[in-house]
């Protein structure tokens, strides 16, 4: 089992998938660096030598962040944006969408539905 950025990488999946598993790289960065490093895409990750297991930690270590070293980055981004006062800081904080969606309906997933939903405005008639 390879251990790259403090993550486990499945055996039974593809290399450049099993990649995607580590915050921060995707399908395209996976391609490329196995590229770079001359490392088939299709071989299984168990059927990763160790010699190409630490080239792989060492290319990721040195020229990516990932993990821990991108959330932090993300994260302080975002505190900048909202200390500095600027409209996507404030769409951060009333935590609305923040690059330019339209609200009036299709914002659900960043509200966290919060608004409900109101039915006719009629109230059920009373049988007296």
């Amino acid at each position: 089992m390879i251990r790259i950025a403090g993550i486990n990488l499945p055996d039974e999946k593809r290399i450049e998938i099993a990649l995607t598993y580590i915050y921060g790289i995707g399908p395209s960065t996976s391609r490329k660096i196995l590229e770079a490093l001359g490392i088939d895409l299709g071989t299984k990750a168990k059927d990763i030598s160790d010699e190409d297991a630490n080239k792989l930690r060492n290319e990721i270590e040195k020229k990516h962040k990932v993990e821990g070293e991108l959330k932090h980055e993300v994260k302080s981004n975002i505190k900048r944006l909202k200390e500095v006062g600027s409209y996507r800081g404030s769409r951060h904080i009333k935590g609305l969408p923040v690059h330019g969606q339209r609200t009036k309906t299709n914002s659900r997933t960043v509200r966290g539905n919060v608004r409900k939903t109101m039915g006719s405005g009629r109230r059920a008639e009373s049988k007296t």
